[in-house]
């Protein structure tokens, strides 16, 4: 790679690694293996930039890496562990700190109502509510359809709006 692709990729991890990050962090739910996942999609973009042919945005394509690792990361894991995981109450009322994540911008009570939906509903949502994603571009990332994009986020709002009421972060009224 030449020294401006390793440039490029520097001007990339400056730009979006907390972005990049917080994404991973929705995923894993565990701090130290979203710096850990965060790391290597960097790495595979250093690895891969001759690769990237454009056809969408930079922090697009980073996504789409980050989102790739995060389910081959996910898929690897020991089935226990993934049993465990699926069925774990979280008792943690204690928010992460400020400087872990940051959703919209530093809403505990988004982020825990979040961390309680389906994963595809946390994808579509952090994706085109929280990153800002367009549609096609998070139909990219997640290797989805924009018409899947679309009737997940319709679905998924909802629930969100459910689960905020569910925790006492939300009145009903208020939806």
């Amino acid at each position: 790679m030449s020294e401006l692709g390793k440039e490029v990729i520097a001007d990339w991890y400056d730009q979006y690694s907390k972005s990049v990050l917080s994404f991973i962090l929705l995923m894993v739910k565990n701090y130290q293996q979203a710096e850990d996942l965060t790391h290597d999609t960097f790495v595979k973009a250093y690895l891969y930039h001759d690769s990237f042919k454009q056809y969408s945005s930079e922090k697009t394509w980073l996504f789409s890496i980050a989102h790739n690792i995060t389910v081959d990361f996910l898929r690897k894991r020991k089935p226990s562990m993934f049993f465990k995981e699926l069925i774990h109450i979280k008792n943690d009322d204690n928010p992460l700190p400020e400087e872990v994540i940051q959703i919209k911008e530093d809403s505990y009570e988004l982020y825990k109502a979040l961390g309680e939906l389906k994963d595809t509903y946390r994808k579509v949502i952090v994706l085109r509510k929280i990153k800002e994603f367009s549609i096609e571009d998070t139909a990219k990332i997640l290797g989805w359809s924009e018409s899947k994009v679309k009737s997940t986020l319709f679905r998924a709002i909802p629930a969100l709006k459910y689960q905020l009421v569910k925790e006492g972060f939300l009145d009903e009224e208020t939806i």
